[in-house]
């Protein structure tokens, strides 16, 4: 197997492993994926995905500290959008490696997150865009971009959850 699709399968079963901790409600591990001057950002659904969120509205943009406070206040039991909490599902596709250097990987997949909740059911879907620096034989998440492809957050009209 040449090198590029070892790297390739190997970022996949990484993605693979954060959705399923997502899915699995373990937010505090998921947390440790990232590294401490991490960036989480779901950009508006309108508009340029890469301006910078200082001179445009996102509907998350998180620093290391802001996605530790997101996690805290979503594992509360006063997080009542989220309790009782949501069932999830996260469906990773279409893993590709944009760049790779030996400071950092970039790579990109399609994603359909479902979530259910008080008998309603939620379809989110997208692409992730991911920095990865290494760590050891596995990766650190240092950006992570969900770009939602929906034209409204309709009839959910909310994020709840971590997409």
């Amino acid at each position: 197997m040449n090198r590029a699709l070892q790297t390739r399968l190997r970022v996949e079963e990484f993605l693979i492993r954060e959705a399923s901790l997502l899915d699995d409600w373990r937010l505090e591990e998921w947390g440790r994926l990232f590294t401490a001057d991490c960036r989480y950002l779901v950009p508006n659904l309108t508009g340029d995905p890469y301006e910078s969120p200082t001179r445009t509205l996102y509907l998350i943009a998180d620093d290391s500290h802001h996605l530790a406070e997101r996690i805290k206040r979503l594992c509360k039991a006063t997080a009542h959008s989220e309790h009782p909490r949501s069932k999830t599902l996260r469906l990773i596709s279409n893993v590709r490696i944009l760049e790779e250097t030996p400071a950092h990987l970039k790579a990109v997949c399609g994603f359909t997150t479902y979530r259910s909740s008080q008998s309603s059911t939620d379809t989110y879907f997208g692409n992730h865009e991911y920095l990865l620096v290494p760590d050891g034989d596995t990766w650190l998440i240092e950006e992570k971009r969900t770009i939602l492809k929906m034209e409204a957050l309709r009839p959910h009209g909310r994020l709840s959850i971590i997409v």
